[in-house]
C-alpha cells in the first residue's frame, strides 16, 4: 500500500509545488527578443518597426470569401494534407512563379504557417546526432526546433557588409553528418537575396554530398531593386531533394491567419505529413479556400509587394543615411539593417541602443545580435522593418518630435 498523504484540515492531501525537472531544452530559451521589444514598445507607445508584419491587410475578396466558407458550413476537420483547391493553386503557383512543375496530390502540404512547416521538417527529416547547416545571422525559430529533433546546429557566418556567403567555409563544414542545410532567401533579418553563384555551389555541395535542402521561401515575392528570386529547388538536381516553404501571411499580408504550405518530392513529405498529422493534423478549411483563391486570382497584389516595398527602403534609407546611420545593401523581404555603431554610447550594445530608442525616441527596432548563434555576434547593427505605411504618408503627427530619422529629432536621442 502507498504511504497516505498527510491530510490538511479539510481532509485532502496537501498540495505542493512540482519540483521534478522540465524540458530542458525549452526551458532554458530566453524569451524572443521581438516579444522582449515588442513589449517595450507598447509600454511607451512607440512606433514599431521591429516586428515584421505590414499595416496594410490584403485583398478584400479573400477576407469575403473565408467568412462566407464560414457560413456556408466548411467548419469541420478537413483533409490533413489540405483541401484540394489549395494544395492545386499552390502547384500551379510554383510551375508559375518559379518553374517547378509539382504533382499535387503527392507533394503537397498545407500548414499552419510555414513556422509549424519548419517544425514538421526538422522531426520528419532528422535524426540524433544529424548535422544542420544554417546560415547565421537567421530566424530564432530555426534553431530551437532543429535542436528538438536532436539535430546539432552548424552555424556558417554570413560576411558583411552584404552578408554574402562563404562558400570555402561552408564546403569545409559539410560532413559525413551534415544532413541538410537550411537556406532562407529573401532573408530574414538581413533582406538579403541570395544569387545564383551562391545557389549554384549550394547545390553542388547538396548533391556531392548527399544532404537535403530546406527552402524557406516565404518572402519569394518580396524582392525589388532589380533582384530577382531563384529557388534552389529550381537547380538541376534539386528537385529530389529540396523542400519548399511558402506563407499567405507574407504573400498576401495577412500573417494573423497562419496558412503556409509546403512542396518536394514524395519520399521526403512522407515523413513531414505524418509529423504534421501529430502536431497539429489540419488548418482552418474556410482560411485554406480563401488562400487558394489568392492564389489564383490576386497575382497583381503579390506582384506589386516588392516595388512598394523598394520604394519604402529608398526613403527609410535615405533617411538614415541622412542621420548617419550605415545602411547595408538588401533587396528582399521586410527588413533593413543599418550599422548603429556611431551612435551607440560607452559600454552600450545594439540591444541598449534599441531599447533606449524605443524609450527616448518613440521608435522600436530589434537588435541584430538576437539572431545570431555562433560566437562574437556583431552588436552593433539593428534591423528596420520598412512595411510601415508612415513611409509613405509621412510621419504620425504625435510621433514627429521624437522620431530620430523625422524632423525634428528630439535632441540627443540619435547622439551619444
Amino acid at each position: 500500500m502507498p504511504p497516505e498523504a498527510a491530510p490538511m484540515e479539510n481532509g485532502s492531501a496537501k498540495a505542493g509545488a512540482f519540483t521534478k525537472p522540465l524540458n530542458e531544452l525549452f526551458s532554458s530559451l530566453p524569451t524572443t527578443i521581438f516579444e522582449v521589444m515588442s513589449k517595450l514598445a507598447m509600454e511607451h507607445g512607440s512606433v514599431n518597426l521591429g516586428q515584421g508584419f505590414p499595416d496594410a491587410e490584403g485583398p478584400e475578396t479573400m477576407k469575403e470569401i473565408a467568412s462566407k466558407a464560414m457560413y456556408d458550413f466548411h467548419n469541420q476537420y478537413p483533409s490533413l494534407l489540405g483541401v484540394p483547391e489549395l494544395r492545386q493553386a499552390v502547384a500551379r503557383h510554383s510551375e508559375t512563379n518559379q518553374g517547378i512543375p509539382v504533382d499535387w496530390a503527392t507533394e503537397t502540404l498545407v500548414t499552419v504557417g510555414a513556422t509549424e512547416g519548419l517544425a514538421a521538417c526538422f522531426l520528419g527529416l532528422l535524426n540524433p546526432g544529424d548535422e544542420v547547416i544554417m546560415f547565421d545571422p537567421m530566424y530564432d525559430s530555426y534553431v530551437s526546433m532543429a535542436r528538438r529533433s536532436g539535430a546539432t546546429i552548424v552555424p556558417v557566418r554570413l560576411q558583411l557588409p552584404d552578408f554574402s556567403v562563404p562558400l570555402d567555409e561552408l564546403a569545409a563544414v559539410v560532413g559525413p553528418r551534415t544532413k541538410m542545410i537550411m537556406l532562407n532567401s529573401p532573408h530574414n533579418p538581413s533582406g538579403k537575396v541570395f544569387t545564383r553563384s551562391e545557389l549554384e555551389a549550394i547545390a553542388e555541395l547538396c548533391i556531392r554530398h548527399d544532404v537535403i535542402a530546406l527552402c524557406d521561401e516565404v518572402y519569394e515575392h518580396l524582392v525589388f531593386g532589380g533582384a530577382k528570386h531563384i529557388s534552389l529547388r529550381a537547380l538541376p538536381g534539386m528537385a529530389e531533394r529540396c523542400v519548399r516553404l511558402g506563407s499567405a501571411g507574407k504573400t498576401f499580408s495577412f500573417t494573423a491567419w497562419k496558412v503556409g504550405w509546403m512542396t518536394g518530392p514524395a519520399r521526403l513529405m512522407s515523413p513531414i505529413i505524418k509529423a504534421h498529422q501529430f502536431l497539429v493534423f489540419t488548418v482552418p478549411s474556410s482560411l485554406q479556400r480563401a488562400v487558394a483563391h489568392g492564389l489564383e486570382n490576386e497575382s497583381e497584389f503579390y506582384l506589386s509587394l516588392g516595388p512598394s516595398l523598394g520604394v519604402k527602403r529608398r526613403y527609410l534609407e535615405e533617411q538614415l543615411a541622412a542621420l548617419g546611420f550605415g545602411v547595408l545593401p538588401a533587396h528582399g523581404a521586410y527588413f533593413l539593417v543599418a550599422d548603429v555603431s556611431k551612435f551607440l554610447r560607452p559600454g552600450e550594445d545594439d540591444v541598449a541602443f534599441a531599447k533606449r530608442l524605443t524609450v527616448e525616441g518613440g521608435v522600436t527596432i530589434i537588435p541584430i545580435s538576437g539572431f545570431y548563434v555562433g560566437s562574437s555576434k556583431p552588436t552593433h547593427l539593428a534591423r528596420y522593418d520598412r512595411t510601415w505605411s508612415g513611409y509613405r504618408t509621412g510621419l504620425l503627427p504625435d510621433r514627429q518630435a521624437s522620431n530620430p530619422w523625422g524632423a525634428p529629432v528630439t535632441p540627443g536621442i540619435c547622439a551619444k
